[in-house]
């Protein structure tokens, strides 16, 4: 079955936008309506251009051709967006930025990350005490990251080293008397 033709089907594109404008500037004053607003006998809050009669009282009218832009401002927007256009294209077009060293990437390095603490790190010659005193450190570190849970947050391993507890062989920790 051949399908129904539309008028636009044999209408050129350029008589078709023609159209199109021709529909939106005759619809231009038919919009420019007051918009009402009012609360209904269910405590609902109402907005349309049409008030039944019993809260004409009531409602607050808008006239919203107050919001309606004039031809120059229109014009004005259409330049400020083809200018924002036109410069995106030249910024992509750009070759990127090389750094002094030579090789591609960003212009600006990332900002150094801090180092994670403790500093130092447990190693097989590392005696007790200093073992201890690192893990002790590590523990602080990843205080803050603690959830309520018991939890660590996952950021806690950006800036923490995990020192495992040295008791396995070094036993107890001995507490000096003061």
């Amino acid at each position: 079955m051949p399908h129904a033709r539309r008028p636009t089907d044999s209408m050129p594109a350029h008589h078709a936008a023609l159209v199109a404008v021709t529909l939106a500037l005759l619809s231009a004053p038919l919009a420019a309506k007051p918009i009402c607003r009012w609360v209904d006998s269910n405590g609902r809050t109402q907005i349309s251009d049409v008030v039944p009669e019993r809260y004409q009282s009531i409602a607050v009218c808008t006239d919203s051709q107050q919001y309606e832009l004039s031809e120059q401002q229109k014009r004005a927007a259409e330049q400020r967006a083809e200018a924002d256009r036109a410069r995106a294209a030249r910024d992509a077009a750009k070759p990127a930025a090389v750094p002094a060293s030579g090789s591609p990437g960003p212009a600006r390095a990332a900002p150094p990350r801090p180092a994670k603490r403790p500093a130092e790190v447990v190693t097989e010659s590392t005696d007790c005490a200093t073992w201890w005193r690192l893990y002790d450190e590590s523990a602080a570190c990843f205080g803050p990251y603690r959830t309520t849970r018991g939890g660590i947050r996952a950021e806690a391993f950006e800036a923490c080293n995990a020192i495992a507890s040295p008791e396995a062989k070094c036993g107890p920790r001995v507490v000096a008397p003061r």
